[in-house]
């Protein structure tokens, strides 16, 4: 059965309300102290000009993702870094109005349809990004672990983010070493995936056989030891912008951490986030913001306030920059949904 197929169905057409629901129970628990007089004094007093600070670090650490894609391209075809930041913003913007991860294809598919490259070949740079930013998030959370003293009588979240790390790592590096077996399988002269293509009736087995060749030449690490280098080096730049958020969301309302702690904060989101997004858990960026903060003492009325801020920034941040490089690359929101209708036709 498709995803598409699910969220028709009866399961899946009443997932997101138990989601929703679940989420609203779960929000309601951990704001149960929760002040609203306070919290709107908070919010006429804040600083709102470090919204616009946070917003500028989200388009920061996207530029910095769009020069690490440019690196896993450059043997296919050297693309500008500013034109790869289009496409990711397009991409997201995409994906909040497709479900089922439309972003990642469409951001593969506009850098493809530019550059008069094949799309299968571009998607691998982008499960390349993906996968080299997970090594990296997985090797942060034992220096998250070490360097924050937080209150956990029973131990169990900080037993459950070390075995997240270390689960996350070794997926992460299985799902390369897969890649690359899959690189030597349809590209080698004897691998085993081309046999089982050529077993296909002959209509079918030269596109396959085209698109999984496609598909494998897009798997290439750079040779250049430095461009290697620069995306491991990205990948960690990318999480310590992303930390910054709550800090600068912090000093809207005057709450300051320790820095050790803004790394804990995306660690434990990151996981949460994962797990939120798996079982359609709503709010979880919320829940899991005011759970994390209230572990460092911060109250939950600035604690909502901060979370609500970094996540109004970052809808701002896709919807603007992202409806902008639609514009430019001619695509209107339209033509989204109705590729959606299409897709959804095709698949039933």
């Amino acid at each position: 059965m498709t995803q598409a197929q699910v969220s028709r169905s009866p399961y899946g057409r009443w997932l997101p309300w138990i989601g929703g629901l679940i989420g609203l129970v779960t929000l309601a628990w951990v704001l149960r102290r929760f002040d609203l007089d306070r919290f709107l004094t908070m919010l006429a007093g804040a600083k709102w000009h470090y919204l616009i600070i946070i917003a500028l670090a989200i388009a920061g650490e996207q530029l910095v993702r769009a020069w690490k894609w440019r690196q896993l391209l450059y043997a296919l075809r050297p693309v500008g870094t500013l034109r790869l930041f289009g496409a990711i913003m397009a991409g997201y913007l995409i994906a909040s109005l497709v479900p089922f991860g439309a972003g990642t294809v469409a951001r593969s598919w506009l850098i493809a349809q530019r550059e008069n490259l094949k799309l299968a070949a571009v998607l691998p740079s982008v499960a390349l990004d993906r996968l080299t930013d997970g090594v990296v998030f997985a090797c942060l959370v034992p220096i998250a672990l070490l360097s924050v003293v937080f209150p956990d009588p029973t131990g169990n979240i900080r037993s459950g983010l070390i075995w997240a790390g270390l689960g996350s790592f070794v997926l992460f590096a299985l799902l390369l070493f897969a890649l690359a077996a899959y690189r030597y399988g349809a590209l080698g002269a004897e691998g085993r995936l081309l046999r089982l293509v050529d077993r296909l009736p002959a209509r079918m087995a030269g596109p396959v056989r085209r698109a999984a060749a496609s598909f494998a030449e897009g798997i290439v690490w750079p040779r250049q030891a430095w461009r290697g280098a620069g995306i491991v080096a990205a990948s960690a730049c990318i999480k310590m912008i992303a930390a910054t958020h709550f800090l600068w969301a912090g000093l809207a309302f005057g709450v300051v951490l320790q820095p050790a702690q803004y790394l804990f904060l995306i660690v434990f989101l990151g996981f949460l986030i994962i797990l939120g997004h798996f079982i359609r858990l709503a709010g979880s960026f919320l829940i899991g913001s005011v759970f994390v903060l209230g572990l460092f003492g911060v109250a939950e009325e600035p604690a909502f306030a901060m979370a609500l801020v970094v996540e109004g920034a970052t809808i701002l941040s896709i919807c603007g920059i992202g409806a902008l490089a639609m514009w430019r690359q001619g695509i209107a929101l339209a033509d989204v949904r109705a590729a959606e209708g299409d897709s959804s036709g095709r698949s039933a």
